[in-house]
């Protein structure tokens, strides 16, 4: 019976992917791309004699990279807590009570200029009927320890300038790449940052949930994203652009390179990703043909944007 399933549902994919129409590029360009530059509330959260305000760019979470910001206070002082050992922790359960998380900073920094603790989350899917948010966080005031949970809801990320990807290498590691910037870019040489992340499978076995040692990710160090930008609408001819740059480590962890738009519209960035020895792991060179008429080749490894 199994097998019959599957059958069925292998033709019915095959047959949708046949009669579906191919992008609709006209549609997508009539897309109006907002940026958003103010850190708002995403939550707050009473505990105790304290209050935990979680703040995000337009006081929304979405679905891939999220700067996130935390203030915790003490509302019988009221006074902020800037010396406490703070960990944030998202956790995503599905239909079937099934637990994971997502690229995140567990252990939390204080930012001592602006006072306020930063970390960052990459959600890899939207709130939904099977996809539930929570958010772990603990906190020490006074030598105690404060643990907390909020349910927190993901939104679908509308500006493919922020697109994000997951997949499996040739090393057999589990990767996620997430656009940070520009959000909205111009017809110009724009600086573009990306996050790239590394699921770390658990060692040992599950203590008291949620466990972070099960939901560990880690940045990756030192790898290169070697970029090739196209537009893949057919009466774009595939074509790319000159002065782009590979994107490679900076100090802040995130990867920085240059991408070159000569016009508006829907554009490819297509990758290789190469490891610190040098190696391409995943990503295939795509054709620097011009095919007026056909739809551009995207790279195993890509990303598409629009603005």
């Amino acid at each position: 019976m199994k097998n019959i399933n599957f059958f069925v549902a292998v033709m019915f994919i095959a047959v949708t992917s046949c009669t579906l129409d191919k992008t609709d590029y006209e549609a997508e360009i009539s897309t109006e791309v907002t940026e958003h530059f103010e850190y708002e509330t995403v939550v707050s959260i009473a505990e105790n004699n304290y209050q935990i305000d979680i703040e995000a760019l337009n006081g929304t979470l979405y679905k891939g990279y999220n700067d996130i910001r935390l203030t915790i206070t003490n509302t019988q002082t009221d006074e902020n807590l800037n010396a406490s050992d703070v960990t944030f922790l998202p956790i995503v359960t599905d239909y079937t009570g099934n637990n994971s998380s997502c690229p995140h900073q567990y252990n939390v920094d204080y930012n001592t200029t602006d006072a306020y603790y930063s970390t960052y989350a990459v959600f890899t899917s939207e709130s939904n009927d099977s996809d539930t948010w929570k958010l772990y966080i603990s906190f020490t005031d006074n030598g105690q320890t404060y643990s907390l949970n909020q349910d927190i809801t993901v939104e679908t990320q509308t500006n493919m300038n922020l697109n994000m990807t997951a997949f499996t290498a040739d090393d057999g590691e589990q990767y996620f790449i997430a656009l940070v910037a520009p959000q909205k870019p111009k017809i110009a040489e724009n600086e573009l940052v990306a996050g790239i992340y590394k699921y770390n499978p658990p060692s040992n076995e599950a203590g008291t949930f949620p466990d972070p040692s099960q939901y560990s990710y880690a940045v990756v160090s030192d790898y290169t994203l070697l970029l090739d930008p196209r537009m893949p609408e057919p009466s774009m001819g595939n074509h790319s652009s000159p002065n782009n740059v590979d994107l490679t480590q900076q100090d802040d962890g995130l990867y920085y390179g240059v991408v070159n738009y000569t016009m508006t519209g829907n554009w490819t960035l297509n990758f290789r990703m190469q490891n610190q020895y040098g190696e391409i792991i995943k990503g295939t060179e795509v054709s620097t043909e011009f095919t007026p008429g056909i739809e551009g080749a995207r790279s195993e490894l890509h990303i598409d944007i629009l603005f």
